[in-house]
């Protein structure tokens, strides 16, 4: 197998740990070289996006990874309705942030900036535009940064939503903290200690409640959100800290985890918020995961349990629409990235439509011959 096809199969999966009950990696094919710097897909929504950064600090509590840190720093990406269509693009990641990325996945086979030229579509501090708009949390797996999760992101805000992607500092290989700093992932030494996934996201879940906190006064354009209408999802880790993030806060009205093992514990009386998996193959019934099981029965609003052919763990995010970029061939059998980006951005806007928006969507209701790749658990998925 050539050293491309080995390196550079560890970003199709992002250094997937123990929490995230990935996919089994498939055998890599023979990758070509290259193909220049990816782009990502348009948004499908008809409003023009902007972004901007926050740097939030929480001193009521030390950063439980960095002893050195009296502070919860965290680092927050902004997307949202914006009022101008042109102007400079923001930038995928750094070229810093790139390289610790690709040297995280031990690649060496690409120069270490190539993430850095990824073509985005939001407009950097463009202003905000819209009123009453919901808020979508964001968190992302471990050991990636939120930018991950850019098309999904670009794609609500397109659809008129705020979103609030959430850097967890030292639990991805880069973030960029308010001073320049670049963090390293501290939190990866210790991916293997009993109980680390529970403390992960009781962690993520404070972080999340922070930022809910801050916005109204550290985000210049608040004031075009509706603090009523607020849902989180995640991937991998991100996504077992929606649900984490909701029994604590109620805030959060409703929440998506794309392919993550579950963690926090709900009450035995049960949980009614509306509440949404969505997952790879393995997290059918029955799998290698028993966590979805496990909460499913204490789920008892509305729920829906879906789970996609052909996905893998990384399916849910940008990674797919990367691989050309890195010189990776997807293997035979895996949806196409424009695919695995359509699913993705189609379900999880169906979804917050419904529960944000009171915008009924049958897609949610029933299988579609649109997308047969989507099965419905637990009755479709034996």
């Amino acid at each position: 197998m050539r050293p491309i096809a080995v390196a550079l199969a560890g970003l199709a999966v992002l250094a997937a740990s123990a929490c995230s009950a990935p996919t089994p990696p498939r055998p890599a094919a023979v990758s070509p070289p290259p193909s220049g710097p990816a782009t990502l897909p348009a948004p499908t929504g008809d409003r023009p996006v902007g972004t901007t950064v926050l740097h939030l600090t929480d001193t009521s509590r030390p950063d439980p990874w960095n002893l050195d840190a009296e502070a919860r720093e965290l680092k927050v990406t902004l997307w949202y309705p914006a009022e101008e269509r042109d102007g400079q693009r923001a930038p995928y990641m750094s070229a810093e942030e790139s390289e610790l990325v690709l040297k995280g996945v031990r690649s060496a086979a690409v120069p270490y900036d190539t993430l850095s030229k990824t073509g985005t579509n939001a407009v950097a501090d463009a202003e905000p535009a819209g009123r009453e708009l919901p808020l979508v949390v964001l968190s992302p797996g471990f050991t990636k940064p939120v930018s991950t999760l850019t098309s999904l992101a670009e794609d609500l805000a397109s659809r008129g939503y705020v979103v609030a992607g959430i850097d967890h500092p030292y639990e991805s290989y880069a973030t960029t903290l308010a001073d320049g700093t670049v963090a390293g992932c501290l939190a990866c030494d210790s991916d293997a200690d009993p109980g680390f996934g529970t403390g992960v996201v009781r962690g993520r879940a404070a972080d999340v409640s922070f930022v809910l906190d801050q916005l109204p006064s550290k985000w210049d354009g608040a004031a075009v959100l509706d603090h009523s209408k607020v849902a989180m999802a995640g991937q991998s880790i991100g996504g077992a800290s929606a649900l984490a993030a909701m029994v604590q806060d109620p805030r959060i009205r409703a929440g998506i985890n794309m392919d993550g093992t579950t963690y926090a514990r709900i009450p035995k009386s049960g949980f009614a918020r509306p509440f949404l998996f969505v997952g790879a193959p393995p997290h059918v019934p029955g799998g290698r995961d028993p966590s979805w099981e496990r909460d499913w029965k204490l789920l008892t609003g509305w729920k829906r349990w879906i789970v996609v052919t052909g996905a893998d763990h990384q399916s849910f995010t940008d990674s797919p629409l990367l691989q050309g970029s890195l010189g990776i061939t997807p293997a035979y059998g895996a949806l196409s990235p424009q695919r695995s980006a359509e699913l993705t951005r189609t379900y999880v806007a169906a979804f917050l439509d419904q529960h944000l928006k009171a915008q009924r969507r049958p897609l949610l209701d029933q299988p579609s011959s649109r997308y047969p790749e989507v099965r419905f658990c637990p009755s479709a998925c034996g």
